[in-house]
């Protein structure tokens, strides 16, 4: 009995260093990869995360505007599936990152950060929608 504690011991000690961590993220890609995945995908929301004055300067086609400051911690309701594939950008990438990880603490579990509309290679809009 004596040689099996310790060895029953080892074991739990060792299985607690395989755990994986189940630490919530979101995904970064390059603004060329967004392209793609909005031609092969259906049913995503494209997230403008800058101010209105810079979304009505110019944005992406169909994107809707929520600025990343008035991202807190509570339910967004123009974003109600929180499953739902969500692309996240804005001007250069900072903003985007940071309205990502509170998407990701609200619960959100398939946003994808694409940067900055800087980088954007396809066409942009004027306007307020």
């Amino acid at each position: 009995m004596k040689r099996i504690i310790p060895i029953l011991i080892a074991l739990l000690l060792l299985s607690g260093c395989g755990a994986v961590s189940a630490e919530k993220t979101y995904r970064q890609i390059t603004m060329e990869e967004a392209v793609t995945m909005m031609e092969e995908e259906t049913g995503y929301i494209i997230l403008d995360v800058r101010t209105a004055q810079e979304y009505g300067e110019k944005h992406i086609p169909g994107a809707i505007n929520i600025a990343n400051e008035s991202i807190g911690t509570e339910d967004i309701s123009e974003l109600p599936d929180k499953d739902q594939l969500i692309l996240v950008y804005c001007r250069s990438g900072n903003r985007s990152k940071q309205a990502s990880e509170k998407l990701v603490k609200l619960g959100y579990t398939n946003i994808v950060e694409i940067g900055g509309i800087n980088s954007w290679p396809g066409e942009t809009v004027t306007g307020d929608k």
